[in-house]
């Protein structure tokens, strides 16, 4: 974390904010660094002209953030960036220490891009987020979700009446919380200057229609991560060049060829390497559940489907066509031929404001839970 003072505005105040929230000196989490942050600043630290955040400042406020000191760890009205990211996987991993984690790749800019396993029976299921830099509030929900269920399995309790323990004996569950970490990072305020800022946004200015930086989607470097697999890739760039994409872009850039976004390659290959009975990719915006790519039905999807839009109150679509081709869905249903969803959480304009967060998780608890309780156990 970078020092901040008085008056400075963004990201890491928030986090500052939240931390001291949770130290017990309530704060809005505005982002804004003035009085009343200074205040509760001076409160915790004990220093009556405290009104700057230093490393050693940060090392004190750092296990707010973790959970170490609080009842849960993914709240806060704050936006996600791969730092908190891996703050919350750190405190889950100190609070329930049977979870696992690795890393399933690295990012343009050298990002680690964590996951986190719970569980050691025979079925692996795989829940991923934030393929798109600006639907980053999707990593929450999932990080929410292996909280609540490590949470359940520690007690011998249960989740929507389902034992956690018998979901821990049957089933493996592995989530990726921040596919795009640079992307999420651009668009959250942690990237603010340097080289991969400035040729962002020189990238972005060659679409003055595009919002900067809230309406990047891609990687850094440009490249939408969710139309780099191999399945109909060829389609998708005929109809994003069409769409006059044809280079690297805030949005709907294919690439040059396949899996040349060392993110979605790490995605590709982490996949590769396991046995994935269902998959599920989490982005925003429009509470509908995309289950199918072209003809193919894997056994059982379309009932899983309908079973998710019963549990959520989304509806249940085929993928349009202008957007159905090349996705990390498509490509495992074209693989595998197992049941793989797309769920857009949410209504509104990307990035949806953290307040949805609360009645995001309430609604998709079902579909996180049936991902599992759908997939016959042994």
């Amino acid at each position: 974390m970078k020092n901040i003072f008085w008056g400075d505005r963004g990201t890491e105040v928030a986090y500052l904010q939240l931390a001291l929230t949770r130290a017990g000196f309530p704060l809005a989490q505005d982002g804004i660094f003035g009085s009343r942050t200074c205040a509760a600043l001076r409160a915790f630290t004990g220093e009556e002209h405290a009104c700057s955040v230093d490393a050693e400042d940060w090392r004190r406020l750092i296990p707010y953030l973790k959970g170490y000191h609080a009842e849960t760890i993914v709240s806060g009205d704050v936006p996600y960036s791969s730092v908190l990211n891996g703050y919350v996987i750190e405190g889950l991993l100190e609070r329930y220490p049977f979870l696992e984690t690795g890393s399933i790749g690295r990012s343009v800019m050298g990002r680690e891009i964590p996951f986190l396993k719970i569980g050691k029976g025979k079925k692996q299921m795989f829940y991923n987020a934030s393929f798109h830099a600006n639907e980053s509030i999707t990593t929450p929900v999932l990080l929410s979700f292996a909280e609540e269920y490590a949470a359940a399995y520690t007690a011998g309790g249960k989740i929507s009446g389902v034992s956690a323990a018998e979901l821990f004996e049957n089933y493996q569950l592995y989530v990726v919380p921040m596919v795009n970490p640079d992307g999420v990072d651009l668009v959250n305020g942690i990237l603010a200057n340097g080289i991969y800022y400035r040729q962002a946004r020189a990238i972005s200015e060659g679409y003055p229609q595009i919002p900067f930086p809230s309406g990047w989607k891609a990687n850094i470097y440009g490249i939408d991560l969710n139309l780099q697999f191999p399945a109909g890739w060829e389609n998708a760039k005929q109809i994003k060049y069409a769409q006059g994409y044809t280079s690297p872009a805030p949005r709907d850039f294919v690439g040059e060829a396949p899996l040349t976004a060392p993110e979605s390659l790490a995605v590709y290959q982490f996949t590769r390497e396991h046995d994935f009975s269902l998959i599920l990719a989490y982005h925003t915006q429009g509470e509908v559940i995309y289950w199918k790519y072209l003809d193919y039905e894997p056994e059982r999807s379309r009932e899983i489907a309908q079973y998710f839009g019963r549990v959520s109150g989304y509806a249940v679509e085929e993928t349009p066509s202008a957007s159905g081709y090349a996705g990390y869905k498509d490509w495992f249903i074209q693989e595998y031929d197992r049941p793989g969803y797309t769920v857009e959480a949410g209504e509104g304009q990307n990035p949806l404001p953290m307040s949805q967060f609360d009645a995001i998780y309430e609604r998709n608890r079902g579909i996180l839970l049936g991902g599992m309780t759908q997939i016959p156990p042994g």
